[in-house]
């Protein structure tokens, strides 16, 4: 008789943690905690969040009757570290000290393997991520920007991209292994990745500035009148790196970073927000339709997930600029907890190995 497993899966994301309790593959347990800009503005950098949302998460638990001695292994999203390939990577102690230090970047995912690792002592069980935020498997020229001091970089929701990618090619009758896709994840971060056989050749880095802006990030900006901003003097180094993450995009055009607050201003007959809404909708099209030449105009899907995607105008808007490509197919929400899930159910049962955190990091 199979044994049955239980896993804890920690999901921080910049607006919300998501926690889900699964038995080998069935989710028996799932909370999303929702968390306001006024609740997360207190934090100076985001690895100061790290007690705020662990213990949300050990009362959240403890409401639905579950106490963190009883899992089997925990596993959190995977943070900005050092470039890996993807797969499942037990939580080790570089590891820690890197998504500590933010070694390549602040980000909510940073918190996953921190927490993890703390309810992992606790339980006396293993803590992993999966498929983290750096998975790299860039082709060599998208590597270029234009300044060799500046490579472009993979920082994605490769989680959630792998996941649906895979869930579209099967609905499709398609091979993820031999198919050739367009995939934006649509969040408090916007990615938008050309998929050619199973690998993330190109993408748009979207945690520091390229690509569309975001209900909080500003994505890409004019270089001249942005180095003009860093030099003006009205504002410090930190202050300019929050207005490119966590008070760019519609916070700083609207002052809120929930789409939903957007639309029921819209309804409400608000001008502003209606143009804010429909030209996130346009900088996302145009990302999209840029990596139809990184395909060469050969696209079997355009995916679109994330929590934006349950937002029907939203993706009618997007729709009505790609559509030409090739079929668009919509997955709202994401499919990150049960690939985090999963996993860790594949080490448990010893289906693979768990892969070492020790990164090449020149």
């Amino acid at each position: 008789m199979m044994d049955t497993f239980r896993i804890l899966a920690i999901n921080p994301g910049s607006t919300s943690t998501k926690i889900s309790v699964f038995e080998n593959e069935r989710e028996i347990c799932a909370v999303k905690l929702s968390h306001s800009v006024e609740e997360l503005d207190p934090f100076e950098k985001i690895v100061d969040q790290y007690e705020f949302r662990r213990d949300v998460i050990v009362s959240e638990l403890r409401k639905a009757g579950y106490e963190v001695s009883s899992f089997d292994a925990v596993v959190g999203r995977g943070g900005v570290l050092y470039p890996v390939e993807g797969g499942t990577y037990e939580v080790n102690d570089l590891m820690l000290e890197h998504v500590r230090k933010g070694v390549q970047g602040e980000h909510q995912s940073n918190l996953g393997a921190l927490i993890a690792e703390s309810f992992s002592r606790e339980a006396g069980c293993p803590a992993y991520i999966v498929d983290p935020v750096v998975v790299d498997e860039l082709q060599p020229i998208a590597r270029f920007s234009g300044l060799p001091q500046i490579p472009r970089r993979s920082i994605l929701h490769a989680l959630n991209q792998k996941a649906v990618a895979r869930k579209a090619c099967l609905d499709s009758g398609i091979d993820y292994e031999k198919a050739r896709l367009i995939v934006s994840h649509l969040g408090g971060g916007i990615s938008a990745g050309a998929h050619i056989d199973g690998r993330i050749i190109d993408v748009n880095n979207a945690l520091n500035g390229e690509g569309p802006f975001s209900p909080e990030r500003s994505g890409g900006l004019p270089a001249g009148d942005l180095i003009n901003l860093c030099f003006s003097g009205r504002y410090t180094h930190d202050q300019i790196r929050k207005l490119n993450k966590g008070a760019g995009g519609m916070v700083a055009y609207l002052g809120t970073n929930d789409v939903r607050e957007v639309r029921s201003r819209m309804k409400a007959g608000d001008a502003e927000a209606a143009i804010v809404f429909e030209a996130m909708a346009y900088q996302v099209s145009k990302e999209i339709a840029s990596l139809s030449a990184v395909l060469e105009g050969r696209i079997d899907l355009i995916v679109l997930t994330g929590g934006i995607a349950f937002d029907e105008e939203f993706i009618a808007l997007v729709r009505k600029r790609v559509g030409f490509l090739a079929p668009v197919r919509v997955y709202p929400g994401e499919m990150e907890m049960e690939a985090l899930a999963l996993g860790g159910l594949r080490v448990l049962r010893g289906q693979e190995q768990p892969k070492v955190y020790n990164p090449k990091m020149s």
